[in-house]
C-alpha cells in the first residue's frame, strides 16, 4: 500500500502548488482540458455528404464522449486546375461562403446550433496559406506570389492552389476580416489552421490576439510540430504530434521500440512550451488518404486498439478521425465522393466511449497544464510500456493515480514491473479490481493493454 508519509507530503506540496495554479489564469479554454477532438470530413462521413446528414451523427458523437468537432473546410472549391471531379477542400475560392456540395449557410447554422445544444464546440479548418487560383483575391495586386512572368505560384505539388503573400498588409487585413466573419456572424468556436508553419507567426499572433478580445474562449489548433514552440507561445492551444504518430506506426511495424517512445517524450518536454497541448492520433485525413487507414499501417485491429489506448493515457489531447468509430477499413479518396465503411457494431465505438469516460473521470489525464506528468515505471522487458500519472486533485481532495501497461509487440510477454510506492488496489476500465504489488509480475497477450485507475 502507498506509504502514508509520502502521500501526506505530496498532498501538502501539491495543495500549495494548486493554490498558485488557481490564482494564475488558465492557458486554454476550460472546456479543452478534458476534451476529445473529432475531425469531421463532411463529404465522406455520410452517403449524402451534407451538413444535414452530418447533424444526425452529432448525438452519437456526443454519447461517445466527443467535445470538439473540427470541420474540414466548408467553403466553395476552385475549379481552375481542380484535382479530381470534386476538388480539394483546401483550394478555397471564397472564404466567406459555403460549398453547395454540403448545403447552405442555413444548413450549417442548424448543424452548429445542434452541436452547441449538445454541449460540443465546433472549430473550422482555416486555410490561410493559399487560395484557389480562380479566387477573387488573385485579382488584387500583390496578394499572391508570382513568378518573373507574372504567373501565380504554387507550392510543392499543390497545383490547385496559389500561395498568398503575407508581406501585403491589405491581404492580411482581409484574412483577419474573414476569420471574424466565421466567429462573429456564424458563431464557430475556433480554428484548426492548415500548414500553420508556412504562414508567418506574427500574423497568427496578431490575428488570434485580435479575435480573443471578443472571443476569449476560442480554441486553436496548429497543423505543425517543427515550429510548435513559437506557434503555441500565444497564438495556438494545440499542435500536431506528427513525430509521435510516426513512431507509433513504427512500433506496430517493428521498426521502432518502446525506448524510442520514451526518448521522444524526453525530447518533446524540452522543445515545446510546457502548457502546449499535443494532439495524439492514430489517423487523420492526410494519413488515411495518403499513407493508408490505421489497420493497413498498424497491421490489424489489436495494435490499433493498443495505440488508441496509448493516445489517451499520455499527455495531450486524443483525436478521432471520421470513420474510426465505424471501423472504416479503406483509404478515403481525397478529391472524389468515397463514403466511409459503416459498421454500427464496431468495437471502436465502445472503446472510445470508455476511454473518453476514463479521461474525464481522472484529472491526471487532463491536457497540460492541469494534467499530471507521466513517469516511467522500470521493467525487465523492453517490449512493455509501463507508466504512471499521479497528482493531488484539489477539487476532489484526493490523490488521483492512473497506471498504464501496454504490450507493444505481436508476441505474448511476461514482465516484472517496479511499481514501487504506487502499489495499491486499482480498477481497470472494465471495472475489475486489480491488486498491484510493488514488484508486480504480469503476463500480457499480444498488444494487450491494461489501464488502472483509483477512481472506481
Amino acid at each position: 500500500m502507498k506509504r502514508i508519509s509520502i502521500l501526506l507530503l505530496a498532498v501538502l506540496a501539491l495543495m500549495s502548488c494548486s493554490k498558485q495554479q488557481e490564482q494564475a489564469p488558465l492557458k486554454h479554454p476550460k472546456f479543452a482540458y478534458d476534451a476529445t477532438i473529432y475531425e469531421l470530413n463532411t463529404r465522406q462521413l455520410t452517403p449524402e455528404g451534407t451538413f444535414a446528414a452530418a447533424e444526425a451523427e452529432l448525438p452519437k458523437l456526443r454519447e461517445m464522449g466527443v467535445d470538439i468537432i473540427w470541420m474540414m473546410p466548408l467553403q466553395p472549391i476552385g475549379k481552375l486546375t481542380r484535382k479530381g471531379s470534386l476538388g480539394s477542400y483546401y483550394s478555397i475560392i471564397d472564404y466567406c461562403d459555403f460549398n453547395p456540395e454540403f448545403g447552405t449557410r442555413e444548413d450549417f447554422e442548424h448543424f452548429l446550433a445542434k452541436a452547441h445544444e449538445l454541449g460540443m464546440k465546433v472549430i473550422l479548418d482555416w486555410v490561410a496559406n493559399h487560395t484557389a487560383p480562380d479566387s477573387e483575391w488573385t485579382k488584387n495586386e500583390g496578394w499572391h506570389y508570382r513568378d518573373e512572368n507574372g504567373n501565380l505560384m504554387v507550392q510543392y505539388d499543390w497545383t490547385d492552389i496559389s500561395k498568398l503573400n503575407y508581406e501585403n498588409e491589405d491581404m492580411r487585413a482581409e484574412m483577419k476580416k474573414a476569420m471574424h466573419f466565421w466567429m462573429d456572424e456564424i458563431g464557430i468556436d475556433g480554428f484548426r489552421c492548415d500548414v500553420a508553419g508556412e504562414v508567418p507567426t506574427d500574423f497568427w499572433n496578431d490575428a488570434m490576439a485580435d479575435l480573443r478580445q471578443t472571443h476569449p474562449d476560442m480554441f486553436t489548433l496548429a497543423e505543425d510540430e517543427d515550429k510548435a514552440f513559437e506557434l503555441c507561445e500565444s497564438a495556438f492551444d494545440m499542435y500536431y504530434g506528427w513525430t509521435l504518430h510516426h513512431l507509433m506506426n513504427g512500433v506496430t511495424q517493428g521498426t521502432n521500440t518502446v525506448q524510442d517512445l520514451w526518448d521522444y517524450f524526453a525530447k518533446a518536454d524540452t522543445t515545446v512550451e510546457y502548457y502546449a497541448i499535443r494532439m495524439n492520433f492514430t489517423s487523420n485525413h492526410d494519413e488515411n488518404s495518403w499513407s493508408g487507414d490505421e489497420y493497413e499501417r498498424m497491421g490489424g485491429a489489436e495494435p490499433v486498439m493498443a495505440m488508441t489506448a496509448f493516445t489517451y493515457m499520455i499527455p495531450g489531447m486524443p483525436l478521432i478521425y471520421t470513420g474510426q468509430e465505424y471501423g472504416n477499413h479503406h483509404r478515403l479518396a481525397f478529391f472524389e465522393k468515397d463514403c466511409i465503411d459503416r459498421d454500427d457494431n464496431c468495437w471502436m465505438r465502445p472503446l472510445f466511449r470508455v476511454l473518453n469516460r476514463t479521461r474525464k473521470e481522472n484529472p491526471v489525464l487532463f491536457s497540460p497544464e492541469l494534467g499530471a506528468l507521466m513517469v516511467r515505471l522500470e521493467t525487465d522487458n523492453d517490449k512493455v510500456f509501463a507508466a504512471v500519472r499521479e497528482a493531488f486533485v484539489p477539487q476532489k481532495r484526493l490523490t488521483n493515480t492512473v497506471i498504464t501497461f501496454i504490450n507493444m509487440s505481436s508476441e505474448p510477454q511476461d514482465v516484472n514491473i517496479q511499481v514501487g510506492e504506487y502499489d495499491d488496489d486499482y480498477f481497470d476500465i472494465d471495472g475489475k479490481m486489480h491488486i498491484i504489488e510493488a514488484h508486480h509480475p504480469l503476463h500480457l497477450e499480444p498488444w494487450q493493454f491494461i489501464i488502472l485507475t483509483d477512481m472506481d
